[in-house]
């Protein structure tokens, strides 16, 4: 087990550093940048903008530039947002507890829906209970995210049922620890709830597809003429062997709700690193940009980590080899 980590962590150094240099030399191959805007302001000298050029260091070769970055990154300096004017980890941080908490919230949510609804329909396979599930899984893995936020918001947005944007109402700054919890969680309700729906139907699928297959192998035929109790059958041997390939998907959807989160971030108005990401885009913030990468592909390396040592420990096998 030490051994599986300390090499996948070995690996996410090479990865992170590959990443980084692709990504920041196809930026700054981009035409343009976010100094080349302010031109079109008559009330900009060219010497003034070619001055806050040298001061963010952008007059050298992009080499140059990308090392300079990359020193500052080792001390985990991510630079300084052009356009916000203050440092890209403070942006960062703020952004980034809120998609975690999205994340974290939706996975949950997903796992919990998704597990017992499949115990169900493997165990009576073939049956209607089993194909009117895989049907709401069907509908649930073929809608785009974006089409099921586009949905959220229009019907949030005429029942008023729950609040759209942000992550927090207008209330008496005296409030209490519970009152400002519960108003974040009713903030985090739709985004919540529109990446639970896209994910809930392909872990669905998964999962009735391993309880099914697990439940028809032998030793599963030998529990039931030994005697032994549903239950025991159900969730000791069958659910327990089923959940082993579950793991080793759980981290690979720490990166899916990432990706998915973005879009779902931006339409239904949640401030966390999807909406921060397209704002530096669009304003060629290169270094928030950069910053908002690296943290994301962190992120997607450490949940593939925590797949795999979920599944080594569940799975003597893996310890083994």
């Amino acid at each position: 087990m030490k051994k599986l980590i300390l090499k996948r962590l070995l690996h996410l150094i090479p990865m992170l550093i590959g990443m980084s240099f692709v990504s920041f030399i196809i930026i700054q191959s981009s035409p343009g940048d976010y100094f080349a805007q302010m031109k079109m302001n008559p009330e900009i000298s060219p010497e003034t903008i070619q001055q806050m050029r040298t001061s963010f260091g952008l007059d050298k070769p992009v080499i140059v530039q990308y090392f300079y970055w990359l020193k500052n990154l080792v001390r985990f300096d991510f630079g300084v947002s052009f356009a916000y004017h203050i440092p890209v980890r403070t942006l960062i941080k703020f952004r980034l507890k809120n998609t975690l908490c999205l994340a974290i919230f939706s996975l949950f949510l997903s796992w919990l829906i998704a597990i017992p609804l499949a115990v169900l329909a493997g165990y009576k396979e073939n049956s209607f209970t089993d194909r009117f599930l895989s049907m709401l899984a069907y509908i649930s893995i073929s809608l785009p995210s974006f089409f099921v936020a586009l949905l959220f918001v229009y019907f949030i947005s005429k029942t008023a049922v729950l609040p759209l944007g942000g992550t927090r109402s207008i209330f008496d700054i005296n409030a209490g620890t519970f009152v400002i919890f519960a108003d974040y969680m009713k903030h985090l309700l739709v985004p919540g709830i529109v990446l639970c729906f896209v994910n809930t139907g392909w872990i669905f699928r998964l999962m009735r597809n391993n309880f099914v297959e697990t439940f028809n192998n032998p030793y599963i035929l030998a529990a039931w003429a030994r005697g032994l109790p549903a239950r025991s059958v159900i969730f000791k041997h069958t659910l327990r062997n089923a959940m082993n390939p579950m793991f080793t998907i759980l981290g690979m959807e720490i990166g899916t709700i990432l990706n998915g989160a973005a879009l779902t971030e931006i339409i239904c108005g949640w401030p966390g690193m999807g909406s921060l990401i397209l704002e530096a885009v669009l304003s060629h913030d290169l270094y928030l940009v950069m910053g908002s990468l690296v943290i994301s592909s962190f992120l997607l390396i450490i949940g593939n980590l925590i797949g795999d040592i979920l599944i080594a420990f569940f799975d003597p096998r893996i310890r083994i080899t």
